[in-house]
């Protein structure tokens, strides 16, 4: 069974930044195309980045672009978002997705209903 653990959220005010984590149990992390989705109090779950097998291609929402960057660790399973300049808006629940995925190395995947594994979340508070 494949497992995702999210780390790394907290509470920073507006302007700062952080860094999420995404450890993948898995035997190979190349197997999935990997992504990031958010869940502010109210809301549904969003799209925010996705990254394709390899880490060469990468996918944004509008609204985290320039600011957001979405990296792969393949040797250590491991999927990262790095977050700056972060805004009171961006204030959700994080949430990191596997797809396992067979079509090359360079696909990414934007809906969230062609994802097939989901970590538990982790908070992020940006304070104005």
């Amino acid at each position: 069974q494949v497992q995702l653990v999210e780390s790394g959220g907290g509470l920073v005010q507006g302007g700062e930044s952080l860094r999420l984590s995404c450890a993948v149990s898995a035997r190979t992390l190349t197997t999935f195309a990997m992504g990031w989705y958010r869940q502010g109090p109210g809301k549904t779950r969003d799209f925010v980045a996705a990254i394709s097998r390899s880490g060469g291609f990468s996918y944004y929402t509008d609204s985290v672009k320039g600011r957001f960057t979405i990296t792969r660790d393949n040797a250590n399973n491991t999927v990262y978002l790095q977050m700056n300049s972060l805004k009171p808006e961006d204030t959700a629940v994080y949430y990191c997705a596997a797809k396992i995925s067979s079509y090359g190395s360079t696909r990414y995947y934007t809906n969230k209903y062609d994802y097939d594994y989901w970590g538990q979340g982790t908070q992020v508070t940006v304070s104005s």
